[in-house]
């Protein structure tokens, strides 16, 4: 494994026709051409691919990006400021709340009114903490306004009711003119909140009622039959799809959902959930702990080709055409540190270089994977699991997950293309790519802790030109940033040089890279 001290410089420049060596990173790098196929398309890249997931869990909600208007914390009307600035960086497209399993036991109206007025309830999944409903609709609508967030609601169907749904919707989305729109106008938001994603129920299979896929589509067709466009805001649906690859789930469902159905309501969309399990604690992974669990993005991209396979051999709804196949909790989960839970909440995890890698890995898969996908929400947004931001009192810090989120934003709005190179298996080099009118994306992933690359990128059509880089690397799978040192990993300028028609670069032993160029067919 390398130094900590990083990489020896070497000085890289054109001349005399001849290209000088790349900067060095390791004492020999295993030589890989990438062929990116710019004569046919995946899909477009949805922004709702980026997207992340809120929870009452932990410190994640409270004490994470909520610290309360009276708190000597710098904040915006409650938020933590900090939070919020690091949020707009990344433009996150949409932010899922409040569940998870908490959204399951969670009634809307306990959240809403002056918060001295709110009842106190016991968080039944997460630690059975008390639950002070300080953090509600209108705080979470407010964060979302700040960070520039579409919403997208978790509803209760474990424990709620058809009728409760209803009229969350009505209350978040119809103008004014009924009793639940004026009541959220006297609660402080004039405007319609005009939530359009919808999600009914969360783990159904477990923690959202233990249910058959068929009971839960009866329960489905129950609830959505209810939710109506209010105020012209037309809902998405996103039902409760499978635990990883199980295709039983799927294929339950969507038996009952096409029998004897004279008038099928809406879906649009079938939520897997699908977890990277670790067997070690945040930073004591060995190398065989830390490649089981980054294995695991191999069989996350099997399972979304299943999953995509099933779903399509049922007949469409003309209406809402393909339904796709969402991700909404995603992300590395490691085993639990007791004594570090004590301090900072449950599930918080120190994110480290390896989830640097895994983030990249995930991401990649979704780029890969397009034209199958409709959101991908990574969990959590702080603090719990695979977070981006990690807080404790005044502290607030960036990971190298936020730091590969932002690293990738590029591929946003692209049109994802195929890439052919010969380190296909679960823990070789793993790699996106996606163009726009004029302009090349790469997204390139080492995960080897001890091997580097030498890549040279080709374009089977057109010309790559200009190539600009950036680089997230350290040599130490168990590397954080901390509040002591929140700087230990950062995205820092990579070179990368033009060769031909294509582009040539390496890739240090545990490393992610994104790629800019210019592209002519």
């Amino acid at each position: 494994m390398l130094s900590r001290r990083g990489f020896l410089s070497c000085s890289a420049a054109i001349g005399c026709g001849m290209l000088l060596p790349l900067r060095r990173y390791a004492m020999s790098a295993e030589p890989v051409t990438v062929t990116i196929d710019t004569a046919n398309e995946i899909g477009t890249i949805q922004p709702e691919l980026h997207s992340h997931f809120l929870e009452h869990l932990g410190a994640a909600t409270y004490g994470g990006l909520w610290v309360g208007k009276n708190s000597s914390i710098p904040n915006i009307n409650g938020h933590r400021k900090k939070a919020v600035e690091y949020l707009k960086e990344l433009e996150i497209p949409v932010l899922r709340w409040p569940g998870g399993c908490f959204a399951d036991d969670y009634h809307w109206r306990d959240g809403i009114g002056p918060p001295e007025q709110r009842p106190w309830r016991v968080n039944l999944w997460w630690g059975m903490k008390p639950e002070d409903n300080s953090y509600g609709t209108h705080e979470f609508m407010e964060l979302c306004r700040l960070i520039g967030a579409e919403p997208y609601l978790a509803g209760n169907l474990g424990s709620g009711s058809p009728e409760e749904l209803r009229n969350w919707m009505e209350y978040c989305n119809y103008p004014s003119g009924s009793s639940l729109s004026e009541e959220r106008k006297a609660n402080g938001a004039g405007e319609p909140f005009r939530v359009r994603y919808w999600g009914i129920g969360n783990e159904s299979w477990a923690c959202g009622g233990h249910m058959t896929p068929a009971e839960y589509c009866q329960l489905y067709f129950r609830f959505v039959t209810y939710l109506r466009a209010f105020g012209g805001t037309d809902p998405y649906f996103i039902a409760v799809g499978p635990s990883s690859n199980d295709l039983n789930w799927t294929k339950g469902f969507f038996d009952a959902f096409h029998k004897d159905r004279t008038w099928p309501v809406r879906l649009h969309a079938f939520a897997m959930h699908f977890y990277s399990w670790g067997k070690s604690t945040d930073r004591e992974y060995t190398r065989e702990t830390m490649e089981e669990q980054l294995s695991s993005f191999a069989e996350l991209e099997k399972a979304i080709g299943e999953q995509w396979n099933l779903i399509g051999s049922y007949p469409e709804d003309k209406r809402v055409g393909r339904i796709k196949l969402a991700v909404d909790e995603w992300g590395t989960w490691d085993k639990s540190d007791k004594e570090t839970e004590e301090t900072h909440g449950l599930y918080w995890q120190q994110n480290t270089m390896k989830d640097g890698i895994a983030a990249g890995l995930g991401l990649n898969v979704f780029h890969r994977q397009a034209e199958k996908l409709a959101m991908c929400n990574i969990a959590q947004i702080a603090n719990v699991l695979q977070s981006p931001l990690l807080t404790y009192e005044e502290h607030c810090i960036r990971t190298p997950t936020f730091h590969v989120f932002r690293m990738v934003k590029g591929h946003r709005g692209k049109t994802a293309l195929p890439v052919h190179h010969p380190e296909g298996s679960g823990l070789g080099l793993s790699v996106s790519a996606s163009r726009g009118e004029k302009e090349l994306i790469l997204t390139l992933v080492n995960p080897k802790p001890e091997t580097g690359l030498r890549i040279r990128c080709v374009a089977a059509r057109g010309e790559i030109q200009s190539p600009a880089a950036e680089i997230l690397h350290h040599p130490d799978f168990n590397m954080a940033n901390t509040f002591e040192e929140p700087e230990q990993i950062i995205p820092k300028h990579h070179d990368v040089q033009p060769d031909g028609s294509g582009l040539r670069l390496e890739l240090p032993p545990l490393s992610v890279v994104s790629v800019r160029a210019r592209f002519s067919d």
